[in-house]
Parts: structure tokens; sequence; C-alpha cells
């Protein structure tokens, strides 16, 4: 029985030591260096933590911060990246709530840490661990002796409500429960090069992460900055000889925007998975006529959840403008239904209802939120004999006439506006249908009882108003169209709700 992702790690050491397991810009690791690296990392963190406790790291991805993951999982610890570029006041708050022992920084951002942590937490060197090269074996398996599969693995922030970012725990079982099922889906093997385009500290990597060392397969760390510059882009894919994508939505539209494929096209691409938010139809196309030998697969599932529970394959032909692609079934061992808001099971066709899920695939909760875990890990209203946690995730989905799944948009972007009850992801589905539309987004405003469109492209506006008047009912046309240069994003690769509300003074 596997109750530690270290064994992934350690059989695919043992079968193909001298194969790159993981490479950035600068440099590479062979399993066997990742796996050294991870034990004398683990070796001086297990001084300062004990096990089940966290270690924080304040450094961007890279061959060196994979080896740091996994030497916190060594030490009997689990991690927490801090994404750099974020404001120093949700730093502040990430380490209030994670109270780490330890800070693991590098050489590049070893001082920046210093400067905006101050003296609150102690902050290592990983550079300075490593020079050491010192490893307790012995030490090291004691600790592995008393892990169990409910230990954390790592915790990963998002955005919270109350402006408190929440960190949601995810456990060891969890990730094994998923990846098994998510290779087997894929079809990913220990030949394929992964292309990690998420920051750690987002749950996409972890697919290109533990897939990666579950097969033996080889993981190409993409540099954040290569996805304001599709020229580098387009070189690294070819030049990584990249088999596997499993992409954010957004990060796939810039290629499709800034025409990287007009500059280089990677061949040898097979799989394309993406998720995160809905694919504009258009932008599928280029794909799928740039990469006609690949396979592409709609995943969804938020974080709490771990990573992904339902996915759709889809068919390879050219898609209509107004298509909605499902995101079809749950995943083995994941139970994926819809509750009304009355907390009844919805079954018919085209009827909406809450995306809820079931499975050894949920968090553990939220890290130091008893309140807010209790609000959305409950009692699945639908058993009352005996004890069955679900998540409820605030998504709307409904069953189409083939039976699967199809994302209609959140619970808190349905509104109800002059009488009728509107999905605001509807409105933003018909907008990016349109000709010479690249993305849009719909806001409501509550207090004036309007709807904003903000959206990118090359249409004139008032064009595009009138037609959006022939193909809506009367009630869902935009009341104001907001056109941008650029659609702002979030850290995590989604349109930033929040930037947009603030640019036209919406509560």
């Amino acid at each position: 029985m596997i109750k530690n992702v270290l064994e992934w790690l350690e059989n695919s050491y043992k079968k193909k030591p001298n194969d790159i397991a993981v490479t950035d810009e600068s440099n590479e690791m062979t399993y066997a260096q990742l796996v050294h690296s991870a034990k004398v990392i683990a070796t001086a963190l297990s001084q300062y933590i004990s096990p089940r406790q966290p270690v924080a790291m304040y450094m961007e991805k890279s061959t060196t911060t994979l080896a740091a993951m996994y030497g916190t999982v060594y030490a009997g610890g689990f991690y927490s990246l801090i994404d750099t570029r974020q404001p120093i006041g949700r730093i502040e708050k990430i380490i209030e709530v994670l109270n780490p022992n330890v800070v693991l920084s590098n050489q590049q951002f070893y001082q920046e840490a210093k400067e905006k942590l101050g003296d609150s937490v102690r902050i290592i060197k990983v550079e300075d661990i490593l020079a050491n090269d010192t490893i307790d074996e012995d030490r090291l398996a004691c600790i592995r002796k008393q892990a169990v599969s409910t230990d954390p693995l790592y915790v990963n922030f998002t955005s919270g409500s109350t402006g408190v970012p929440k960190g949601v725990v995810v456990g060891h079982g969890s990730v094994i429960d998923f990846i098994p099922e998510f290779v087997k889906m894929s079809g990913i093997n220990e030949k394929d090069h992964i292309a990690n385009q998420a920051p750690f500290d987002f749950d996409v990597s972890v697919k290109d992460i533990y897939s990666s060392i579950y097969v033996g397969a080889r993981v190409e760390l993409i540099p954040r900055e290569f996805f304001s510059n599709p020229t580098h882009l387009m070189d690294f894919l070819c030049d990584h000889e990249v088999t596997v994508l499993t992409w954010a939505v957004s990060a796939m539209c810039f290629v499709s925007i800034m025409n990287g494929f007009g500059y280089r096209n990677p061949d040898k691409i097979r799989l394309v998975m993406f998720s995160g938010e809905v694919m504009p139809i258009k932008h599928l196309n280029i794909w799928m006529k740039n990469c006609p030998q690949a396979s592409f697969i709609n995943l969804y599932g938020p974080t709490e959840i771990t990573c992904n529970c339902t996915y759709y394959r889809l068919e390879n032909r050219v898609y209509e403008s107004d298509e909605i692609i499902p995101i079809g079934h749950a995943f083995n061992n994941e139970k994926v239904f819809l509750l009304s808001e009355d907390d009844t099971e919805v079954t018919n066709t085209n009827e909406s209802g809450e995306i809820c899920v079931a499975g050894e695939c949920l968090a553990l909760g939220y890290y130091h939120d008893e309140a807010k875990t209790n609000s959305v890990f409950v009692q699945n209203p639908l058993n009352h004999a005996y004890y069955e946690r679900i998540y409820r995730t605030g998504d709307l989905a409904k069953y189409n006439d083939q039976g699967e799944l199809v994302y209609i948009g959140r619970k808190d972007f349905q509104i109800k506006h002059l009488g009728h009850r509107i999905e605001l992801g509807e409105v933003e589905t018909l907008v990016q249908g349109r000709t010479g539309i690249m993305r849009a987004c719909a806001i409501y405003d509550h207090n004036k009882k309007r709807i904003y469109l903000f959206w990118v492209g090359d249409r004139e506006q008032k064009e595009l108003h009138q037609e959006l008047k022939e193909i809506m009912p009367s009630y869902m046309v935009p009341s104001k169209l907001v056109q941008l240069e650029e659609m702002p994003m979030t850290k995590n690769g989604k349109m930033d709700r929040a930037v947009l509300k603030k640019m036209e003074g919406i509560d």
C-alpha cells in the first residue's frame, strides 16, 4: 500500500537513476540527483520542523525548488509556495496563517525575503544547505516510518472573500488516489516531456509534478517570463521536444492571440489538456488546426478536490462558434453530482444544479480555518445513513442530452436581472462566439442593476452592441460595453474580475 508520494519518486529513481527528471532554463537534474538533493535538504530541515509541520518557500520554480519540495516531504513536513510577485500584504497574511518554523529561499530571492519578512521567521538559503551535502539516512528512515496517507502534502493559497487567503490543505492520500487515474485517462508515459506552465503554488502544476514521477517522465519547467514572449515560448516547446501540455486556458489563449504558431509549430505535442476557465472556441480551433496530431481534453475541478474531478475528450474537428464544450464525466473513484437550491439531486437534462464532489480526492480542509472548512466540506444532504463528506464547489452545471456535465458558471455569477435569472457565463460564451472577439467577461452591478461587458478584440463597439441585440434576449444585452487592450488576469491565470469591477467603480 502506497502511503507517501516519495514512493513514486524512489521507484522511478531505482528504474532510471541517470535519466533526466526535471529541467529549467539553466539546469537539469537526473532522478538520482533529484533524490540526493531532496535528502540533503530534508536532513537540514529535520532540525527545524517536526512531522506534519509547514515549510514556506519564497522562490520561483526551478529544479532546486522541486528538490526542496520533495526535501520537505522527506523531512516529514508539507510545503507551501509563496508567489514572489504578490503584494507584501498578502505574503504577510499567508505567513501569518502558515506560521512556519522556517522559510526556504534561494540566492536570487534570499535578500528580498529578508526585507519583506524581516525577523518574523527563520529564512534559510537552499544553496547553503546543498553546499553542506549531508544526508542522515537513519533520521530520514525514522521520519518515514511514522508517515500515514492522511498527512498533508502541500498547502495552496487561493483568494478568500474576507481578504484573508484560504490555504487549501491536500494530503498524500488524495494525490495518490488521483494521479494514477489521471495518468490512466491521459496516457502519460515515461517517454513524455511534460511542459510545466503553471507556477508551483497553483494546483495545475500538481499534475505535471506527480504524473512525471509516477511514470518516470521528464518535466520541462517553462520560465514564467516566456508567457509574455511568444517566440521564446514556441522555441522552448520545440527545442525541448515537448509532448504533453497541461495548461491553464489563459496560457493557451496567449499563444493563439500572439500568433505563436505563425512563428514556429511544436509538432511533437501529442496531448493538450486545459482547465481553469471555459475555453473560447476560436482559440480551441486555432490550436486544433496547428496541432492536428494531438488529442485534446477539457478538465474541470477546483483546488479543493485535488486538481480535477471530471474530464471530456474532444473530437478532432472544427467546432462551431456557439458550441459549448462539456466538462464530461467523473474520474474513477470520484462521485460528482448536482444539488438543487433545496438540496435535492438534479438528474434531469438541462436543469442546473451545484456541482458537488465526494471521494478520497477531497482536500483535508483550509489551514487554520475551521469555520470556512465546515461551511463547504459538509455532510451529503442526500445521505442520512452514515457520515459522507462532500465538497460544495459553488459551481453550476447541467446534464446535456448525452448525459455529460456542462459547466454553466459560478453560483455567485448567477444574477436576477429585470425579472429573469441569467448566467453571466452564458453572456460571455455568446460574446466570445462573435467574429473579432478574443476574450469577454461579464460583470453585474447589483446597485445600478446593470450588466457590464469587458472585451478584447477588433470589432467596432456600436456594431458589436447591435449584433448582441440580435442574438440575445433584450434582458441579457449588456448595458455598457468596455473595450480593453488586454484582459487583466489573476496570478492563477483567470480573468481578474476584481480589477474589472474596480475600473468601473462596481462594489
